[in-house]
């Protein structure tokens, strides 16, 4: 039976998300507190956590930001997510997720940690994307720092035009 168009509030809602500070909706899912904390630079952390993330039309940019952590991230439902990757080289790395892969959508990717990362919803039918990440060691917000514009496009000169568009304005 087709429902129609699935309304991103009811994912929303039904998924207990909340909105992100780079932007879009999450909420923690998993966290590994049946194993021992794993000892870090930054600290103690969990062995793994996990994360529903969702983009909408209300809020279709995940801003650069930097994770120490390696990333996982699957793609669930919705329209394809556009991931933008600066690595510490300069260089550009762009993949899409999507249910698509005969177009080359990736169902799954790895981002390692130290990478400079941001996503976009790509236009589609649905007005939303839907994935999750997997994160190990887990994630904690002290590993993890928003990009400044200003900083990045100094850094990485040759990608204004795209930091421009993927991070917030601090002025």
């Amino acid at each position: 039976m087709n429902r129609g168009k699935t309304d991103v509030r009811d994912v929303i809602a039904r998924l207990d998300l909340q909105p992100h500070v780079e932007g879009g909706y999450f909420r923690r899912t998993f966290q590994a507190d049946q194993r021992a904390m794993l000892q870090t630079a930054g600290g103690p952390r969990y062995l793994m956590t996990s994360i529903y993330y969702l983009l909408t039309e209300d809020s279709p940019v995940g801003q650069f930001h930097f994770n120490q952590s390696d990333i996982l991230h699957f793609y669930h439902l919705g329209d394809p997510i556009e991931y933008s990757m600066i690595h510490a080289d300069g260089s550009l790395e762009t993949l899409v997720m999507g249910n698509d892969i005969l177009a080359g959508q990736h169902l799954q990717m790895h981002v390692p940690g130290g990478i400079w990362k941001a996503s976009r919803l790509l236009n589609g039918e649905h007005g939303f994307g839907l994935i999750s990440e997997a994160v190990s060691p887990g994630f904690d917000f002290a590993d993890m720092e928003m990009g400044d514009r200003r900083q990045l496009i100094a850094r990485f000169p040759q990608h204004r035009m795209l930091i421009k568009k993927l991070t917030r304005d601090g002025d």
